[in-house]
């Protein structure tokens, strides 16, 4: 297994394009096209050789049961949301499912007022979950495998970020479902997906907000990259509707350059995946992320850039039933 840093060697800073205050820098490897080795989650579901549901009848909020039949393995990426069966979960990391297995997946909560069945199944989101969300639980899955070995999140962290996110976007939802904030905000949302394009040979995308860099997510192919450029796109777009409109830094090339090497230089540990290979994680001064390492490549590298400070959040229980009383560990 080679390092990060020799991995994002590879890789080329493209021409960067801005709307508002939302600026994109994609990720370039040049001539590494190869045809892909492994499913991904929502064509596996469409196709109808990849079923995710509830581990059992009863339910447990981290955990859901997924059974691949297929020939290929499937992969699963980090944040991507699933929606239906008795609330909605975002997957805690990427995972490579071995084809002709069925396994338990960790996942979050992210629709703390329902706990009743909507669907058998559940299916994949046309979003990933808000950097704002998704960079601390990252961080929160690396504490849990340094002082436990599981992939669990604080959920109730989580819940609280979603609240305050639904607070400040002034977002009603009845169950507190983060796919709310998205169905609420499709018009401002939309506006950012139309305005970008995704470029040939794009293998990974990195996006600033009001001037700061904030995240990236890099896969082993343009092909992958192109499925996931929407819905990475609606996860910062909904972040950029909820910062200041405003430039706040310079987040040029070099600052990406940067952010890059200050994950080539942080300290890291491996173990062995949930499904197939390595999950690798990653903390350093200002970036913490994971990465996925199977059939001798990177498949999924994700960072973020940590929080400078964080507002205090508001109320959250005031009309929902506490989530304590139902299975969380």
């Amino acid at each position: 297994m080679w390092t990060l840093q020799e991995e994002f060697a590879r890789i080329e800073i493209g021409q960067a394009s801005q709307i508002r205050n939302l600026k994109l820098f994609p990720l370039i490897r040049r001539n590494a096209s190869q045809p892909l080795d492994y499913l991904l989650l929502e064509d596996g579901i469409a196709q109808g050789k990849v079923r995710v549901t509830e581990l059992s009848g009863g339910g447990s909020v981290p955990e859901l049961s997924i059974t691949n039949t297929a020939e290929l393995p499937v992969l699963l990426v980090d944040g991507e949301e699933l929606v239906g069966a008795k609330q909605n979960r975002v997957l805690n990391l990427s995972i490579l499912v071995p084809a002709k297995h069925t396994m338990a997946i960790p996942v979050s909560c992210v629709e703390a007022g329902r706990w009743c069945s909507a669907s058998v199944d559940l299916k994949t989101a046309s979003h990933i979950m808000y950097s704002g969300a998704r960079g601390p639980r990252t961080s929160q899955v690396t504490r849990s495998m340094r002082s436990s070995g599981s992939r669990s999140s604080d959920q109730r962290a989580v819940w609280e970020e979603l609240a305050a996110k639904a607070a400040r976007l002034k977002t009603a939802s009845p169950t507190q479902a983060m796919s709310a904030l998205y169905d609420q905000h499709a018009r401002g949302v939309e506006e950012f997906v139309r305005g970008f394009n995704c470029q040939k040979e794009q293998c990974g995308v990195a996006f600033a907000i009001s001037g700061r860099v904030l995240g990236l997510d890099l896969f082993d192919s343009a092909e992958v990259m192109n499925k996931f450029f929407e819905k990475l796109v609606r996860s910062y777009a909904l972040d950029a509707l909820d910062a200041a409109q405003e430039e706040q830094g310079r987040a040029s090339t070099e600052e990406l350059s940067m952010f890059v090497g200050g994950i080539g230089a942080a300290p890291c540990f491996s173990d062995g995946a949930v499904g197939l290979g390595k999950d690798v994680r990653f903390t350093g001064s200002g970036v913490s992320g994971a990465a996925l390492w199977a059939h001798g490549r990177y498949l999924h590298v994700c960072a973020f850039a940590k929080e400078s400070g964080s507002a205090e959040k508001p109320g959250f229980w005031t009309r929902l039933t506490r989530p304590s009383r139902r299975h969380v560990n």
